[in-house]
């Protein structure tokens, strides 16, 4: 999603960073997204759609692209830009844009969140769900957010996106073929052993306060923390 596909950080307790889906977990990922459409990604989109009139949107770890398809659904007046470093959630997103009839609105690409490859001040807002929590270096990320956006741009990252409890689980694991329940198991022995990173609202602040946005609010939705930016 933001960077190399995973890395250790040193000390007591080595942590794994998996900034990527891998290639083997790509369907079981997007399964689970396309479930959480409804339940989820229409609420987020509704939000941007509400507070952003019209422009350059650049979405972070876009995945599938459920959320960029939803917003434009919503406005004629956006255009959206969304990067992932899994080439097959890109090209998923990009067939799924299709089916949609949008893709003249949207743009996906493979790209690194933390070496965005755009010029200063080329987008009028950012969102991410669900990607910051994977990163290895988050501030780094923030940085690359705030460069990129035109002044008084805003940045909306929501972490870890509540996409797992919006789903019916027993619906999604009925879904899968058997090289899926053998990734899926691998995925619970991999969660066991390297939980999922939870920021508290203190960490996230200083983060922010190191990339150097000029205003920002943190809010709490159970679980998932907002993270609203101005540039």
């Amino acid at each position: 999603m933001g960077g190399a596909t995973c890395k250790m950080k040193a000390g007591k307790q080595r942590r794994i960073f998996v900034e990527r889906i891998p290639g083997p977990f790509v369907t079981l990922y997007e399964k689970a997204t396309r479930m959480a459409i409804e339940t989820y990604y229409v609420s987020v989109a509704k939000e941007v759609v509400a507070n952003f009139k019209g422009g350059h949107i650049l979405d972070l770890g876009t995945g599938p692209g459920y959320l960029p398809i939803e917003i434009v659904k919503r406005s004629p007046h956006i255009r959206i830009h969304g990067i992932d470093l899994s080439r097959g959630l890109i090209e998923k997103a990009r067939s799924n844009a299709s089916r949609a009839n949008v893709s003249e609105q949207l743009h996906f690409e493979v790209g690194n969140a933390s070496r965005l490859r755009f010029d200063d001040e080329s987008f009028d807002m950012v969102i991410s769900t669900g990607m910051f929590h994977t990163l290895k270096d988050p501030i780094k990320v923030l940085k690359e957010c705030n460069r990129v956006l035109k002044q008084g741009g805003k940045a909306w990252i929501y972490d870890p996106a509540r996409v797992t409890s919006q789903i019916d689980i027993r619906k999604w694991k009925a879904s899968f073929i058997f090289r899926e329940r053998v990734m899926y198991a691998l995925f619970l022995l991999f969660a066991k052993i390297n939980p999922a990173r939870i920021y508290e609202r203190e960490q996230v602040a200083t983060m922010i306060e190191a990339a150097h946005f000029r205003e920002y609010e943190i809010q709490k939705e159970g679980n998932e923390i907002r993270i609203k930016l101005t540039k």
